[in-house]
């Protein structure tokens, strides 16, 4: 089974995030949990739930990072992909209406898509759909309410102007994410040496 692909950008940016979740965030945590621990009664003790349901979070993020990390394709971008929309490609597309609707986007891997609104899996129905694709041809896309057509405007392998990195600390744990109550999964001493083991083995791919 063939892996799943990522960009060049899209796997530095996972390493930035596992890099950062593993010895700025997870440390800062872990200092607030002890800190609140020793307050004495924990029952009722807020900061200290808190951060404690805040330490499974990065935990879990964690274990997924080095794990799928392990099992994706680094896709490079190649000069024969000039002037056609692959993977990797920063497309804008303008819809067949009547009151056309323009929408710039990359096609990525299902992986880098965490927390942005203009990337799309190359997976999906509208990926599909452009691959190949040049500048004017005109892309049919298969929705639920029938087929939708979109014109191919422009196409790109580096950044364009609309395009902004998104930081390391607003890919983990948005707002809506904090206020939900989840069970907290407690990691053996014996877990957190595997886990560091496991991420000091990422840094020499």
């Amino acid at each position: 089974m063939a892996k799943p692909y990522i960009t060049r950008e899209g796997y530095d940016q996972l390493h930035k995030e596992l890099d950062y979740l593993w010895n700025v965030k997870r440390p800062d945590v872990t200092a607030k949990v002890a800190w609140a621990a020793s307050l004495g009664d924990r029952s009722e003790n807020a900061d200290y739930h808190y951060n404690k349901r805040l330490l499974g979070q990065i935990d879990r993020r964690v274990r997924f990072l080095r794990h799928c990390m392990n099992d994706l394709q680094v896709i490079t971008y190649n000069p024969q992909q000039e002037g056609k929309v692959f993977f990797g490609a920063y497309v804008e597309i303008e819809s067949d209406d009547d009151s056309p609707v323009t929408m710039r986007i990359r096609i990525v891997g299902a992986e880098e898509i965490f927390g942005r609104d203009n990337y799309i899996s190359v997976d999906s129905p509208m990926a599909r759909a452009l691959l190949g694709k040049q500048v004017d041809d005109e892309a049919t896309v298969k929705t639920p309410k029938g087929d939708k057509i979109w014109y191919v405007n422009k196409i790109s392998y580096k950044a364009p102007e609309w395009f902004e990195e998104l930081p390391i600390e607003d890919r983990f744990l948005r707002e809506d994410d904090d206020q939900q109550e989840e069970a907290v999964e407690e990691v053996s001493e014996e877990e957190q040496k595997k886990i560091q083991e496991e991420y000091m083995a990422t840094l020499v791919k």
